[in-house]
């Protein structure tokens, strides 16, 4: 139980200390850009956060030229990179995992708060969500409180 409670310790720690900008850019630049290339989807932040018992995370799906349908995968990980679970997107009720969604609508994912194949509830702590459209990954942090 120790070693679980250091651990998040030193990842709040460093995350405190994670810089708001790259070295080298002036004050005026805004600080979130939009990465280069293609964007195929857009990652919103999970609420309520902090939760417990369940989350809902946003996400939308962007139309290039083609349309059609996209590849969507939306997995949980903790913070020693270990899968934890696999959300169920809402309405159709499906399991996350290389799901063939329709582009240009936003979607909402549930998760339950629960580990994969085992049923057992989250412990508290920090966890990343990481949403894959077409081979394209974007992740952001949420976190269970108890």
């Amino acid at each position: 139980m120790y070693h679980r409670w250091a651990a998040l310790a030193l990842v709040l720690a460093l995350w405190s200390l994670s810089p708001k900008s790259a070295a080298g850019q002036s004050a005026s630049q805004p600080e979130q850009q939009e990465p280069r290339g293609r964007k195929s989807g857009m990652l919103g932040q999970n609420y309520p956060n902090p939760f417990n018992p369940e989350t809902f995370i946003p996400f939308s799906l962007a139309c290039d030229g083609a349309g059609g349908p996209r590849v969507v995968s939306l997995q949980i990980y903790n913070v020693l990179a270990q899968h934890v679970a696999t959300p169920r997107v809402q309405g159709p009720d499906v399991p996350l995992s290389n799901a063939k969604l329709d582009c240009g609508k936003s979607y909402v994912a549930w998760w339950d708060g629960k580990i994969a194949n085992t049923g057992r509830e989250a412990a508290s702590g920090v966890y990343l969500y990481m949403l894959t459209v077409d081979g394209e990954r974007q992740a952001k942090k949420m976190f269970v409180s108890k």
